[in-house]
């Protein structure tokens, strides 16, 4: 499998976004690619919410997804778009980040939304609340294509070992962890913690990453990457905007979970703990 991943710089225009994945996708069918990875907030990264009230819409009406589904017609191309922010989707009036599996035909072959948001007030004053704003998603999503079974997650869902436990029990093989990462976050955990979930899981992961400054004043951390079975990255994308590209050999999942059986050997683990 050749995979592509485009690392962007996503803005508050979701219509330069949307024509930024179409040209991207027309060029990654150039180079051969079979699927191309979008990031986190691929169609709209905003962290002003009274701006981003005005300019979000429902799935249906979503400029970015209408776009993307054609391209990947059009191109004949699979498409992981890594999120989009939706609103008008939840009963409780919060939106969705959500993330797409469009295939060849441009049809929708997945959905999932980020289950686990972050909250935190930080020592220097800052305050994420996601929850304010995103509900959170409650179900866990596995998808089979050409390549072998795909998990779902998104950017900070990676700190969280047991979704990627029910992932490769439902029989993934290449879990997708698109991401906005913070710069000092990223620089301590990005590459510790997706490595971990390709060496337990004995998975290929691919995470593809926003980078840079934004319109809207944050700045993410990149290194969009494609890790194999074993830890070992394939792709490192640095900070750069653009398209990056690795050839994934597939049968290096049975090689290496033949040499470390971890998941066949996994048992059940007890919520009752003995403290003494």
């Amino acid at each position: 499998m050749r995979a592509a991943l485009f690392q962007m710089t996503s803005g508050i225009d979701p219509a330069a976004n949307a024509a930024a994945i179409v040209a991207m996708a027309r060029r990654a069918k150039g180079e051969g690619a079979d699927m191309l990875f979008t990031p986190e907030m691929a169609g709209y990264l905003d962290r002003d919410r009274t701006r981003a009230a005005q300019t979000l819409r429902a799935e249906g009406d979503d400029v970015v997804l209408a776009a993307v589904r054609e391209a990947a017609a059009r191109e004949g191309l699979w498409i992981h778009v890594g999120s989009l922010p939706l609103k008008g989707e939840r009963a409780d009036g919060r939106w969705a980040n959500r993330s797409f599996l469009i295939d060849a035909n441009g049809d929708i072959r997945a959905r999932y939304d980020k289950i686990h948001l972050f909250d935190v007030d930080l020592a220097t004053g800052e305050s994420w609340r996601e929850s304010s704003v995103y509900g959170p998603g409650e179900q866990v999503v596995a998808v089979d294509t050409p390549w072998g079974r795909m998990g779902f997650s998104i950017c900070y869902d990676m700190r969280f070992p047991d979704l990627y436990r029910a992932l490769t029990d439902a029989g993934a093989t290449i879990l997708l962890a698109p991401a906005a990462f913070t710069v000092p976050t990223g620089q301590a955990h990005w590459h510790v913690l997706l490595r971990a979930r390709a060496i337990e899981a004995g998975c290929f992961v691919i995470a593809t990453a926003q980078t840079g400054a934004h319109q809207d004043g944050r700045t993410t951390y990149g290194h969009s990457v494609v890790i194999d079975p074993w830890g070992d990255i394939l792709l490192d994308m640095g900070d750069a905007s653009g398209l990056g590209l690795a050839d994934l050999d597939l049968s290096r999942i049975g090689d290496v979970r033949g040499r470390v059986p971890a998941l066949a050997n996994r048992r059940e683990i007890s919520k009752d703990v003995t403290v003494s």
